[in-house]
């Protein structure tokens, strides 16, 4: 296995430029929670340039550590019988994957650009949950299943849900240099949810305003949870409005159409919601509709954690 920290062992690669500033002062924020260790999945995907100049923005923003971490399928060479790997294109794409993260990251105190060479799909998500594991926030891409793929499809919810780790992802089409300045937290008050939120308070922490959708089977539960999320945020600085949702049992899907026309009628830039296994974090979705159907359709990032 590789060290995620140096990127050592095997055939993995990497490229190194850091100037260490360390301090035993505690956070720069009066202790509130901070980014300071940020990955990003690189792939030959068209949109892999948008979610890195975010990954940029925000080690930038928080004064934190970049480590890109390049992985794609592929297959082996064959002389003959015999596989040779790594094959010339798959050494060609890591080639100027590098030099795009180098040159991306030129202005950061420290940036890391790693290759785990490996090219099946269950080595690749093998090896990016293994190196999720080891930082505050990881920054994905939105499958587009519009064009030929890099990467396996399950890629985001299988690192959300093993690796332990928030996950943010960025959708396959629009422009987001910036996160978190108007969020949408959708609220359920699972261990999910809660997890979420708390997750997404480094992101939000300098919000204009943030926007509590709550959902619940019951109108008094809805409305006491929503109450306790919003004095939450308070707690930490932060102004929030809120909106009650009372669904019947089963509506996942129209829960998730519900919290998609809200982030398009209020501008939202973050969605912050929590996963359930093959299930959105909510009492009453039916299961297996709520994390695919946000995955599928959304048109903001997504700040998901397990």
């Amino acid at each position: 296995m590789r060290d995620p920290e140096g990127c050592e062992g095997g055939r993995a690669t990497m490229a190194v430029r850091a100037r260490r500033e360390r301090s035993c002062q505690g956070t720069e924020s009066g202790g509130e929670m901070t980014l300071k260790n940020l990955m990003v999945h690189l792939d030959q995907a068209q949109r892999t340039e948008a979610r890195l100049n975010l990954a940029v923005n925000l080690a930038r923003e928080h004064g934190a550590r970049l480590v890109g971490v390049f992985g794609q399928l592929a297959e082996a060479h064959h002389v003959g019988v015999v596989p040779v790997w790594p094959p010339e294109a798959y050494v060609s794409a890591a080639r100027a994957s590098r030099a795009l993260f180098e040159q991306a990251t030129g202005s950061l105190r420290e940036a890391q650009w790693c290759d785990i060479n490996r090219g099946s799909d269950s080595a690749v998500l093998h090896q990016l949950i293994h190196y999720a594991r080891h930082f505050d926030l990881v920054v994905l891409g939105q499958f587009d299943d519009t064009v030929k793929s890099n990467t396996p499809p399950e890629t985001v919810r299988e690192v959300v849900l093993n690796s332990g780790r928030p996950a943010l992802v960025v959708p396959y089409a629009g422009n987001f240099n910036q996160v978190g300045r108007y969020p949408l937290i959708a609220w359920s008050g699972t261990r999910e949810s809660a997890r979420a939120l708390n997750d997404a308070l480094p992101l939000i922490q300098s919000c204009t305003e943030a926007f509590v959708l709550s959902m619940a089977t019951r109108r008094d539960e809805a409305d006491a949870d929503c109450s306790d999320a919003v004095r939450h945020l308070n707690a930490h600085g932060i102004q929030a409005r809120s909106e009650v949702s009372v669904m019947a049992e089963g509506e996942g899907v129209g829960v998730m159409d519900l919290i998609l026309n809200r982030i398009a009628d209020r501008a939202i830039d973050l969605l912050v919601m929590g996963a359930q296994g093959s299930d959105f974090a909510l009492p009453f979705s039916s299961r297996g509709s709520g994390t695919r159907y946000v995955l599928q359709h959304m048109t903001a990032p997504v700040l998901m954690s397990y």
